[in-house]
């Protein structure tokens, strides 16, 4: 299944999403998740992009890991670690396709990069799980962009403001069920420009792994989002960038950058 969340007149609504001669199209109002309680919204089929997306999620919060890909963790001069290094971003930080980035004055940050990431969207509570459990409640795949101030990042010492930062998670186009979240092929571009490419299979801890540690110390949730961590050739976004992340299986994710206030 591959689904959205798209707002018309009539409200906003989940729909059902299909190909059609190479175009997705938005098919049928769909039932809204637990976590996002909205009535179904009757509406014409017609391309998704003739709609405007919102995120496809609502989580109670987004689950990251960090250095997940050797060679990431390699550019930044950073050991492997031994364990996931989790890290949270705000649900006030996702920004829908199609939106802007915004980047901060610099008088608070003057570098900021790009980080495209497999989402992974939770069906069930998770509490104390093992991996075989832990893969179970998995209920689909998104794209994301883990937006981050480098220099915070590095000055702070902790990543809240880094990472937390308004816009700072665009998510979606849509969510897809049924991919295996090891087994895909993950690329970002600037302008056009490939910056990133990198395989899910490259992860230091796989995506199920990573769910069951986290569950060890906080209960996840339905509609939880886990970001897993981003390949090598992390970059510098500039106002009037577009930043695009890619996989095939689940589609483009597209957003703008805006420059940041006088």
């Amino acid at each position: 299944m591959r689904y959205a969340k798209i707002s018309t007149a009539a409200g906003a609504g989940y729909v059902s999403v299909e190909q059609r001669d190479g175009v997705e199209w938005a098919v049928d109002p769909i039932a809204s998740p637990a976590e996002d309680p909205v009535v179904p919204i009757i509406f014409e089929p017609a391309p998704l992009d003739t709609f405007t997306l919102l995120a496809p999620v609502r989580p109670s919060k987004i689950v990251c890991v960090g250095r997940n890909y050797k060679a990431h963790a390699s550019e930044l001069g950073n050991d492997v670690p031994a364990e996931p290094l989790l890290f949270f971003k705000p649900p006030s930080s996702l920004l829908a396709p199609e939106g802007a980035i915004e980047l901060p004055p610099a008088s608070i940050s003057s570098r900021v990069d790009h980080e495209a990431e497999l989402g992974v969207v939770l069906g069930a509570r998770v509490r104390r799980a093992s991996v075989e459990e832990a893969r179970a409640a998995i209920f689909g795949c998104t794209l994301v962009g883990d937006i981050t101030a480098r220099d915070l990042q590095k000055k702070d010492g902790q990543w809240a403001r880094a990472k937390g930062m308004d816009t700072f998670c665009p998510v979606g186009p849509v969510v897809v069920t049924g991919l295996d979240p090891q087994a895909l092929t993950i690329t970002c571009r600037v302008n056009g420009e490939v910056r990133q490419r990198g395989s899910t299979a490259d992860m230091i801890f796989s995506v199920a792994s990573v769910i069951a540690y986290a569950s060890q110390v906080m209960t996840l949730l339905p509609g939880d989002l886990v970001v897993t961590g981003t390949p090598s050739g992390v970059g510098p976004l500039h106002g009037g960038d577009v930043l695009e992340i890619e996989v095939p299986e689940i589609g483009t994710l597209k957003v703008t950058v805006a420059a940041p206030p006088a």
